[in-house]
């Protein structure tokens, strides 16, 4: 599983999906241009002490994260998709995010394979970013076994 977050903009987002992926080894990819600079004191303080053990690869651009990616992408959208909790995820995949203020591109979502969303009935655009990969990352996980193999009880 992975984590890939195209074009971040915001750095607090950014360093609390950091910390997620460090809290369950997760790899996270971060595809330019970021909204920041990764030496951004918002982005280290929602990442606290943790930034040493996340892996973080950055990539100049998303042709370039696909060059190198062999799992399945499974895209995320605010108002389209099958909801996350009806999708089934597999290990190898890598749940990509778009940039807070816009999302992914259409013409991405309508070249993927699989898109999935977080379903919202209240009055609100979208649930942020952090958030909206924490659920996602954590249904995967118990989806997959993931959860079986590290929890206690």
């Amino acid at each position: 599983m992975q984590i890939v977050l195209y074009e971040p903009e915001i750095p607090p987002n950014t360093g609390t999906i950091a910390r997620l992926c460090a809290a369950t080894t997760t790899r996270l990819n971060l595809i330019e241009p970021l909204g920041f600079s990764l030496e951004d004191r918002y982005l280290k303080r929602a990442g606290l002490d943790y930034w040493p053990h996340v892996d973080v690869r950055v990539w100049s651009c998303w042709d370039a994260f696909l060059e190198h990616f062999f799992g399945r992408l499974v895209l995320t959208s605010a108002r389209q998709g099958q909801s996350y909790h009806h999708f089934s995820f597999h290990p190898d995949d890598a749940l990509v995010l778009g940039p807070e203020t816009r999302g992914l591109s259409a013409a991405m979502l309508d070249q993927a394979e699989h898109v999935v969303r977080l379903p919202i009935w209240g009055q609100v655009r979208s649930v942020n970013l952090a958030k909206a990969a924490a659920v996602l990352l954590y249904e995967a996980y118990r989806q997959t076994g993931e959860l079986d193999q590290h929890c206690c009880g």
